[in-house]
């Protein structure tokens, strides 16, 4: 029965080929647009989630105070109150996990012909760990290095490139601000940050060499901020009073001062980056939705017309034995046809939409199976919900008044 039905269905459309074209074309724009929504939508929240993930997890940066000269309030970092003594006191709190102090800097560094000005950092081996960061190629430098404030260093991708194209820079000696380094390793690479910096853009060396024989520091083992990384997700709540507490007990800060230090939780404000981009996604996905509402007002419109027409073919379907609930679901599959046809196409024009965006936009773009079979259920759904008033109107229709019917 079904099948003679979906057979009676086919033809009823194949009679009005242009009609049915159109009723369709609502539904493929429909799904193609939310297809290539989503697609688009979930690569930007995959691009952030990416940063996020380069970032480290769990961390925390702990900034020098701020000062006052002249009236004029300096803003954090200004002042510098924070030692190498401090990170390692705080890499002994039972929340903590990783700690690695640092001074930053921008240098010029040269290799034969080549130079190229990048971002220094001295710090210690931890870095690695709290930055989640994997050596490529050869060692890192260790903790005699930093005790020794030996001239070595860890150079990003960019570096790399820049200074040595495709040859293998390990063992090979740079000179940063006419000062030789030996480089002992190679950083994996890590793509940009959430502000767009370029995170391969930058040198590793021990600490104490950055303070003692290139930038030189104001006071004896001060740095100019703290990274710092919690044991878990949970603990970072607990993690972050320790850390105060502990930071105003050693720099003497008496009760109602305020902090010479602030600490700002970077997993907060990356997942709030991460919420936005969601909040993003599911937006464009809504807004594309209201297409597959139209089409689905467009088949209502044509199952309309089409009763209308065949009002008396309906008629006699029931003189001759046809059942209400015949009529109903003949009309109904045709609703249904013409969604899950249109859907069908629709999803080949929304996947290679998102394609074509990802290669002529370089737009990271994101198609999952899952965001495909959605669009598709509630592309069925809008057939099945716009067909069903049409065919419960043909299935309601008294015989005598449909073969009446001019």
């Amino acid at each position: 029965m079904t099948g003679q039905m979906l057979v009676e269905a086919w033809r009823a459309m194949e009679a009005n080929r242009l009609r049915t074209f159109l009723t369709m074309l609502g539904m493929v724009i429909g799904v193609g647009a939310v297809v290539l929504m989503l697609a688009i939508g979930q690569g930007a929240q995959y691009s952030v989630e990416q940063s996020i993930a380069s970032m480290g997890s769990n961390l925390f940066i702990i900034l020098s105070g701020s000062s006052t000269s002249g009236g004029l309030r300096m803003g954090s970092g200004a002042t510098p109150t924070l030692t190498v003594a401090d990170a390692q006191a705080i890499s002994e709190l039972p929340e903590i996990s990783a700690v690695a102090p640092a001074v930053p800097g921008i240098a010029q560094v040269v290799y034969g012909s080549n130079n190229w000005s990048t971002s220094v950092y001295g710090t210690t081996p931890a870095f690695l760990a709290v930055r989640n960061w994997t050596i490529a190629r050869g060692v890192p430098f260790t903790d005699s290095d930093v005790r020794s404030a030996t001239r070595v260093a860890i150079l990003g991708q960019t570096v790399v490139e820049n200074l040595f194209g495709n040859d293998d820079p390990v063992n090979k000696t740079i000179r940063i601000n006419q000062s030789p380094y030996l480089v002992v390793g190679v950083l994996g690479a890590k793509g940009q940050s959430l502000d767009g910096r370029d995170q391969d853009d930058t040198i590793l060396i021990p600490v104490t060499t950055a303070q003692r024989k290139l930038f030189g520091t104001q006071f004896q083992g001060s740095v100019r901020f703290i990274m710092a990384q919690a044991s878990s997700a949970a603990a970072m709540p607990l993690a972050e009073k320790q850390m105060t507490a502990l930071l105003r007990q050693r720099h003497h800060i008496q009760a109602g001062r305020d902090d010479d230090f602030s600490i700002r939780n970077l997993t907060a404000l990356a997942n709030t980056a991460a919420q936005a981009t969601q909040a993003m996604s599911m937006m464009l996905g809504a807004i594309a939705s209201i297409s597959l509402l139209v089409g689905g007002i467009g088949i209502m419109n044509i199952m309309l017309v089409s009763v209308t027409e065949r009002t008396r073919e309906i008629g006699i379907r029931m003189a001759i034995g046809a059942r209400r609930r015949d009529i109903l679901m003949q009309f109904l599959l045709e609703a249904v046809i013409i969604s899950i046809a249109g859907c069908t196409i629709g999803v080949f024009f929304g996947v290679g939409g998102a394609y074509a965006v990802n290669r002529f936009a370089q737009l990271t773009v994101v198609v999952t199976g899952v965001s495909i079979l959605m669009a598709f259920m509630v592309a069925a759904g809008v057939g099945v919900f716009f067909g069903f008033y049409p065919a419960r109107k043909a299935a309601r229709l008294k015989p005598i008044d449909a073969l009446r019917y001019q």
